[in-house]
């Protein structure tokens, strides 16, 4: 079964910074577009950052730019969110997805199961 698994979620200070991994299962993963979106309560699912499959091109919505850092590391088949300077806004379900391409509608092969990020002001 592929999976995907979200991992470094949790309550952080606004000003803090987090880490947030993507583990996936799937060796032919490393060949994708890996990229994150979040889900705040009663909003929809938004766009927040993606990578092309071996790193050369990044994507960062308006709001998270010179804030949030993706990464990858193909050897371990793990996308990372580094999230800096966050904002109470920042706060909600961050999932990562898989995908054929960067563009947020291309990024819907698969997705994971989600973790949690509380910004407190």
């Amino acid at each position: 079964q592929v999976q995907l698994v979200e991992s470094g979620g949790g309550l952080v200070q606004a000003g803090g910074s987090l880490r947030l991994s993507c583990a996936a299962s799937e060796p032919t993963f490393i060949n994708y577009a890996k990229g994150w979106f979040r889900q705040a309560p009663g909003k929809e699912r938004e766009f927040v950052a993606s990578i092309s499959w071996n790193g050369g091109s990044t994507y960062y919505a308006d709001s998270v730019k010179g804030r949030f850092t993706i990464s990858r590391d193909n050897a371990k088949n793990t996308v990372y969110l580094q999230m800096n300077s966050l904002k109470p806004e920042d706060t909600a379900v961050y999932y990562c997805a898989v995908g054929y391409g960067v563009g947020p509608e291309r990024l819907d092969r698969y997705w994971g199961q989600g973790t949690q990020v509380t910004v407190s002001s």
